[in-house]
């Protein structure tokens, strides 16, 4: 993406985070802006979500460091912290003084459970945010212990709502000529992102039970084949579904008229999955996918690390950089996730 006219071009960021808020200023790179990585001095570290950013030592617990950090943000638009409740405000630091230095400054602070509340002041990681959040209850095997989520997802959200809330931020600037506070909450975040599970039980009742990889709606499941796993509708285009396992006469019973009838299909959905997973195991991944996608069927590969660094697809867009560091080579996902 080229930075020059991006959304954000021309404005400036500094950045005061820790991984549970990294992505946030990689979003606002993404999208044009300057940032500014302030780093403490003997700590620089190398990580993905710092691609695009520059970088500073300066400690901002010493005088002189805290004065730099003036300085920067008298001509910043944005900084993005990352901080304890409370810890800025000691040093002299939080919103009410840096914005006598800088009326427009907009300051995004994220933080395990907001800046009050009586959770404020409790530590945190990413695996108790999913909990709290209510993110582990859903997430695992029917019938067994909740599981955690690949990766730091609740850091992954609460950068996106941080950096969405920066450009709120930014637009009302523009009317109003001050900077604003903004409160993220890792927990609040997780809650949030919940998809169906608080809206199914606020207006049907219902609460939503871990099923693995069974699609809540029952939709789709991931079945697996001979070299792999490949994510199948279940229910879509039923007939012509069914035609084709007769075709290869896997179909069994299915093809009886009472499977015509979606109420019994969900009644008895086990014996469904169990044809279609003796079907899915006699195929490969790509045999199931380029004939599905041709018959108009939603399915795919579940990709590996290696596809998905072989993927076409992601090849023709120019998804993929490379970074150097410390005398290494590193591909690394670019730019490309935001265009313009």
């Amino acid at each position: 993406m080229n930075r020059q006219g991006s959304a954000l071009s021309g404005y400036h960021v500094l950045d005061l985070t820790e991984k549970k808020a990294r992505l946030c200023s990689r979003y606002l790179a993404d999208m044009g802006a300057e940032v500014i990585r302030i780093e403490k001095p003997g700590t620089p570290s190398f990580h993905w979500e710092n691609l695009g950013k520059q970088s500073v030592t300066l400690d901002i617990e010493l005088e002189a460091g805290r004065e730099l950090l003036k300085k920067l943000v008298s001509t910043a638009d944005v900084l993005v912290e990352s901080y304890s409740p409370g810890y800025l405000d000691k040093l002299g630091l939080g919103y009410p003084q840096l914005t006598k230095i800088n009326p427009r400054l907009i300051m995004a602070s994220i933080t395990p459970f907001g800046r009050d509340g009586p959770y404020r002041d409790y530590k945190s990681c990413d695996l108790v945010a999913s909990a709290l959040g209510g993110q582990l209850y859903v997430t695992g095997e029917p019938g067994k212990p909740p599981l955690k989520p690949f990766g730091n997802q609740s850091y992954y959200l609460a950068s996106l709502f941080a950096a969405i809330g920066v450009l709120l931020a930014l637009m009302s600037r523009h009317s109003s000529g001050r900077g604003q506070h903004i409160d993220i909450s890792l927990q609040e975040c997780v809650a949030a992102a919940l998809d169906h599970v608080l809206v199914r039980y606020f207006y049907q009742d219902t609460v939503s039970k871990r099923q693995g990889s069974l699609h809540w709606n029952n939709a789709f499941r991931v079945f697996p084949a001979k070299d792999g796993y490949i994510l199948l509708s279940l229910f879509y285009q039923w007939p012509t579904l069914v035609e084709w396992l007769a075709s290869e006469s896997m179909a069994e019973d299915l093809a009886d008229e009472k499977w015509r009838d979606r109420d019994y299909r969900l009644e008895h959905l086990d014996h469904v999955i169990e044809v279609l997973e003796r079907w899915s195991k006699s195929h490969t991944k790509a045999q199931l996918v380029e004939k599905g996608q041709l018959m108009r069927f939603p399915w795919a590969e579940v990709a590996s690390i290696a596809d998905l660094l072989a993927s076409p697809q992601l090849k023709e867009r120019g998804f993929w950089v490379e970074a150097e560091h410390s005398g290494r080579k590193y591909r690394l996902p670019g730019r490309g996730v935001i265009r313009s």
